[in-house]
């Protein structure tokens, strides 16, 4: 009865019990004449010290009376209080790596990036090139990995981990804090709940950008009818294949320049508010000569990207350049971009 009562007792009740063990040992500590350990600081120094079994010997009680209340009070009952604080601390956080590595914690993130699906090793490979990724961006955003499988967290020393029922079901995605995520990434072995997640998500959390991975095209196109804000991505296995087969080595090309692990890769970053007008073929020369990188593309604000711009085309504010460069470039002195 009494390892039942203990185990299900309260923080309040611990504290509770502490500020009256601590109020008694100075009453009686008053009573025994020990006024060098009643005096403050020395009193909670004592009870402290001599609660935890350290034992210093600076402090102990000088009068017979004192030695038995130590002896047979302070001592005791400290001792049983400080184990009983230390063994529920230590439950307490032992119950919160249980609970983040099996995903059944509650998250509090904002602007994080969350993936949802879990495809194994392929998901694996998508969490380790985001990690990749997040070391050269500016914001250390964190990442949270959303699934339905019976799995424990894969990376519980990197990522954040959330385990649900549903994909669509408001009170199981408020774990994942699905409508404060600045990117959601949905990639399913089924298109079909792909399709649902990406609709879900679209309607929870508007402003943020949604990548949605269909092996079906006409699916993507479906979804980007309906939620033009959500940026499909087409399995291109098949197109590599035909490009390769006129122009060998394609593929490897291309995969060079999505894997951030070796060689070149592809970034991007948003043009600013410019002091006057500044062309594709400037910025063009000036990144290849400041940062060794070479611009390759531009996008409005909508989804059309204009690939290999012309030289005389003047930059807008807010338009995103796409780049080819060994790592990401973490600020670009847009002023030098004028020099010629």
């Amino acid at each position: 009865m009494l390892a039942h009562y203990l185990k299900d007792i309260r923080w309040y009740t611990i504290v509770l019990a502490f500020f009256l063990y601590a109020l008694s040992s100075w009453w009686l500590l008053d009573w025994a004449d020990e006024e060098a350990l009643t005096g403050w600081p020395n009193f909670l120094y004592f009870l402290v010290v001599t609660s935890s079994t350290v034992g210093y010997g600076d402090l102990s009680p000088a009068t017979e009376a004192g030695r038995y209340v130590v002896s047979l009070f302070v001592i005791p009952v400290g001792l049983s209080l400080f184990a009983l604080i230390l063994g529920r601390a230590a439950a307490w956080v032992s119950n919160q790596w249980f609970k983040g590595v099996k995903g059944l914690k509650q998250l509090h993130l904002l602007n994080h990036i969350l993936v949802i699906g879990w495809n194994g090793q392929r998901t694996l490979h998508l969490l380790n090139l985001l990690l990749r990724e997040r070391q050269h961006a500016p914001d250390h955003q964190e990442i949270v990995l959303c699934v339905r499988a019976e799995i424990d967290n894969p990376m519980p020393d990197e990522i954040e981990f959330v385990r649900v029922e549903s994909f669509n079901q408001d009170a199981d995605m408020d774990k994942a804090c699905i409508g404060d995520a600045a990117v959601i990434i949905i990639d399913n072995p089924d298109d079909d709940m792909t399709m649902t997640s990406a609709l879900y998500a679209n309607q929870r959390n508007p402003e943020g950008h949604i990548l949605a991975y269909f092996h079906d095209e006409s699916l993507a196109r479906l979804l980007q009818k309906h939620c033009p804000n959500v940026e499909c991505t087409p399995s291109v296995a098949v197109e590599m294949l035909a490009k390769s087969a006129f122009d060998p080595g394609s593929s490897l090309l291309h995969h060079d320049l999505l894997s951030v692990e070796e060689g070149q890769a592809q970034y991007s970053t948003r043009v600013p508010a410019l002091p006057k007008p500044l062309s594709v073929g400037q910025v063009f020369r000036q990144m290849k000569a400041r940062y060794d990188a070479t611009l390759i593309g531009l996008a409005d604000g909508g989804k059309h990207i204009e690939l290999n711009p012309k030289s005389e085309r003047l930059l807008n504010e807010g338009e995103k350049l796409y780049y080819i460069a060994v790592h990401r470039i973490g600020l670009i002195d847009w002023e030098a971009m004028y020099a010629e």
